[in-house]
């Protein structure tokens, strides 16, 4: 069973986040602490404990906008200890995902929190430490994917975009940013994954770090030996491995 600790300078989302943790049959024991210089006392308290010791902590979980050291500075210095806890950031922004995954994050969770987006977070963490819970999990409704929407979370609402209104696909580490005309959502995807989901619906890999929709190309540019397209207003380099390719689809797409 896991040992956590929850890290929110702010107490009714400390207490929120506490109750639904103590909720999980898969957490031993849930503490608090109230701002990341207070969570860094209690983690060296544990790391001089040990692993199996009476104050051992197996994952915090961290807000990132904290006054003084925010979550995203406590995390850098855990990286630096030999066996650090886990870390799962809980965040109202969703702005913080790539640095939160370039240190080895093991799940970044949008407030206000619902509880089965937590249990998953807390089934990621226990895979990671090796637990087995004592009981069974808390169940979550599964449902069959909707290949003409994908999920997505913002602020602890999960809506439901139409993959015909995506013109193209960035990715931002073990995330892609899903672009529309009405602005972007982050998913944890990676760009692979959907662009062999995507392939047959006319989407086409042009780089390593954009994916596009063929339909919302306005413009293929060539300029001195580089090849990029124009998608609204934005344009977007064409590596040279993938430029012949996507000029044949095109030629293809247009002639029929």
């Amino acid at each position: 069973m896991l040992r956590a600790l929850a890290v929110d300078d702010e107490r009714p989302s400390l207490e929120e986040l506490l109750y639904l943790l103590n909720a999980d049959p898969r957490i031993g024991s849930a503490e608090g602490a109230g701002d990341a210089t207070e969570a860094l006392r209690r983690i060296n308290r544990a790391l001089e404990s040990g692993p199996d010791g009476p104050d051992a902590i197996d994952v915090v979980f961290l807000d990132i906008q904290m006054p003084g050291l925010d979550g995203l500075d406590l995390a850098r210095l855990l990286t630096g200890f030999a066996r650090p806890p886990l870390v799962v950031f809980v965040t109202a922004h969703e702005d913080f995902a790539v640095q939160a995954f370039d240190l080895k994050a093991v799940d970044y969770v949008l407030k206000p929190v619902r509880r089965e987006r937590l249990a998953e977070a807390v089934r990621r963490a226990a895979a990671q430490r090796g637990a087995t819970p004592p009981g069974p999990a808390p169940r979550i409704p599964v449902h069959e994917p909707d290949p003409d929407h994908i999920a997505v979370e913002l602020g602890g609402v999960t809506r439901f975009v139409a993959v015909d209104d995506i013109t193209h696909v960035e990715a931002q580490g073990d995330y892609a940013r899903l672009h529309t005309d009405r602005g972007s959502h982050l998913v944890r995807i990676p760009l692979s994954t959907l662009e062999e989901r995507w392939r047959s619906r006319g989407f086409v890999r042009i780089h390593r770090r954009h994916l596009v929709a063929l339909r919302h190309i306005g413009e293929l540019r060539l300029d001195a030996g580089t090849v990029s397209v124009l998608i609204g207003s934005e344009e977007l380099q064409v590596s040279r491995r993938h430029a012949r390719e996507l000029r044949d689809l095109l030629m293809r797409r247009t002639t029929g």
